[in-house]
């Protein structure tokens, strides 16, 4: 096995594709196949199903994969320091529920290292992607919430995938808004008030559990529900149909503009007190790069802790 086979490997997984990863790699398709197949002759597993769609990896290809990569990161870091004037390109990701500040903060990280030097990517996903992108180090790291209603589904599925939660900080929910929504200003909103508008939710995929959900109630308890894809989207629905989405209330209005506010959440049943857990996760014993470690100080910065 040789690195330009791993590396091959995880440019496929990468894009999904043959084609497309012959041409990101500067490889014919064909050759890139029969490296491919010599390394799954060699491995005595099948990485890739094939199918005129593209290809996928199969469960022993998505256990090679994570191996595959930590290897390459390794070889990475080895490079680093002792390669010739440093000239491979260093990756870093981050894989993320929608939080702007997690996004800022990887701007701010960015602008201290050199770009042609690095290959940074951010990736503002479904929560089950957040988690797999991390266990499969396609991210080094990964922000995501728990909570009382979350918590114990969450930690079954990061203990198997072998994933570490580090707490950041613990938010109260609160209603986010835009500035001529009828209840901005409200001093705190409940749930009853919030019955004849829509609440915005994260779409998590056909079949996803409800625990993936990025909202802090149970589904079951929001009276309308309208499901978008992307923080934009999210926004523009806010404005056009008075929709609301509970949140950590952390905002950036950098990213996301001075037309929006969070208000307090008022529960109903003043016993319950719920509380948004909001953190990172890394593989289990996984010793972050500094690139990792200069975003997670960027985060704490900008959440100040």
């Amino acid at each position: 096995m040789t690195l330009q086979q791993i590396k091959y490997v995880i440019g496929i997984a990468e894009t999904g594709s043959l084609n497309k990863a012959a041409e990101k790699l500067y490889v014919s398709q064909p050759s890139l196949t029969a490296t491919i197949h010599d390394l799954e002759d060699e491995l005595g597993i099948t990485i890739f199903n094939r199918t005129g769609r593209g290809v996928t990896l199969t469960n022993d290809g998505t256990e090679f994969l994570t191996s595959a990569r930590q290897l390459y990161i390794d070889y990475q870091t080895v490079m680093e320091k002792y390669g010739d004037n440093g000239k491979i390109k260093k990756k870093f990701g981050v894989s993320t529920q929608h939080y702007s500040f997690a996004v800022k903060s990887f701007v701010e990280m960015v602008k201290d290292f050199n770009t042609n030097e690095y290959e940074f990517a951010i990736r503002e996903t479904k929560t089950r992607e957040v988690i797999d992108d991390v266990a499969s180090l396609k991210s080094e790291i990964g922000i995501l919430y728990l909570s009382d209603f979350n918590r114990k589904a969450i930690t079954s599925i990061l203990k198997s995938k072998e994933l570490e939660f580090h707490h950041l900080i613990d938010c109260k929910a609160y209603v986010y808004i835009w500035k001529g929504h009828p209840l901005a200003k409200q001093k705190n909103i409940s749930l009853s008030q919030l019955e004849d508008y829509p609440c915005l939710s994260f779409e998590q995929g056909d079949g996803a559990s409800f625990y993936f959900a990025e909202e802090i109630l149970s589904t079951e308890e929001y009276h309308r529900t309208i499901k978008a894809n992307d923080r934009a989207t999210i926004l523009n629905l806010m404005i056009g149909l008075n929709g609301y989405t509970l949140c950590s209330g952390i905002i950036c209005e950098e990213l996301n503009g001075s037309d929006y506010i969070a208000i307090p959440f008022k529960e109903e049943d003043e016993s319950i007190n719920r509380i948004m857990e909001i953190g990172f996760i890394t593989r289990r014993g996984f010793t972050l790069s500094t690139i990792g470690n200069k975003y997670i100080e960027e985060v704490k910065k900008y959440l100040k802790i």
